[in-house]
């Protein structure tokens, strides 16, 4: 009896094994297809844009789409990096306000979204961000008439591209300080540090950045913790400002006083 009931235990415990270990191979397989959303669309479409925009191609390991919004010659550029989901048209109604404040922007659609070739990963997407400054600079922008703006995933791709050179600012919307810790929030029964081939470990890139920064985050995010966003701009260095708002979500009220907040960042950069 006692055999048998140590026979069911065993057999009972290498079956968990195996289970666990097939959820944990097929998660590692499929990391990259959980973490970059390209075919999401939830948002506007592009014949509502209420300002002239420039399509344009940049050119990284693959060629990226752009969109460029020229307002005034004399005014910085915004660079904007959008997160792991959707398209260019999905951020349409940021796009919307952004061009009502004294800016330029640029926004590039990353390898493998708004049908560019190649598959997102870490580095490529850290790749594309650099073609884009290079872009910029190309047609006459340095890098001191240039904003990084970066929206969920994008704030780390923005973080990595400000911890290499010298901006005019930053302003980082909803921002996580470490993907490994947010993975581990999601999947706590998993060993991600060792798992996760994208890491985006901004925390440990925020001590170089060393112009005007701007953090904005809502308490009510579902997908980063508020924590996070706190924690990014308790860490970083003077001169900063943050927009923390009650009641917001994960994807930001784009409103009067966000833009107020984002006017106000703007006469310490002009």
């Amino acid at each position: 009896m006692y055999k048998k009931i140590s026979m069911i235990i065993l057999n009972s415990a290498i079956a968990l094994t195996v289970i666990y270990l097939v959820v944990v191979i097929v998660i590692f397989l499929s990391q990259r297809k959980l973490m970059y959303h390209p075919n999401e669309n939830n948002h506007l479409e592009e014949n509502l844009l209420n300002h002239k925009i420039e399509k344009v191609y940049i050119n990284s390991d693959f060629k990226l789409l752009g969109w460029h919004h020229i307002k005034d010659k004399k005014f910085k550029t915004l660079l904007f990096f959008h997160g792991n989901a959707g398209n260019l048209q999905n951020r349409i109604y940021k796009l919307n306000d952004i061009s009502k404040l004294d800016l330029n922007y640029l926004i590039i659609a990353y390898r493998g979204f708004s049908g560019n070739r190649g598959k997102p990963n870490e580095n490529g997407l850290y790749k594309d961000s650099e073609a884009a400054k290079k872009w910029l600079n190309n047609i006459g922008v340095s890098d001191r008439d240039i904003i990084l703006y970066g929206e969920s995933l994008g704030t780390a791709v923005a973080v990595d591209l400000a911890s290499k050179h010298n901006f005019a600012g930053i302003i980082l919307e909803s921002p996580f300080t470490s993907m490994v810790k947010l993975s581990k929030i999601y999947y706590p029964y998993l060993p991600v540090k060792i798992l996760l081939k994208d890491k985006y470990e901004s925390i440990n890139k925020i001590a170089n950045i060393n112009f005007p920064k701007m953090v904005m985050h809502g308490d009510k995010d579902k997908i980063v913790p508020f924590s996070m966003g706190k924690e990014m701009f308790e860490k970083l260095s003077e001169p900063k400002l943050s927009y923390f708002r009650k009641g917001d979500d994960h994807m930001m009220e784009f409103d009067e006083e966000l833009l107020e907040k984002i006017k106000n960042f703007l006469k310490i950069i002009y």
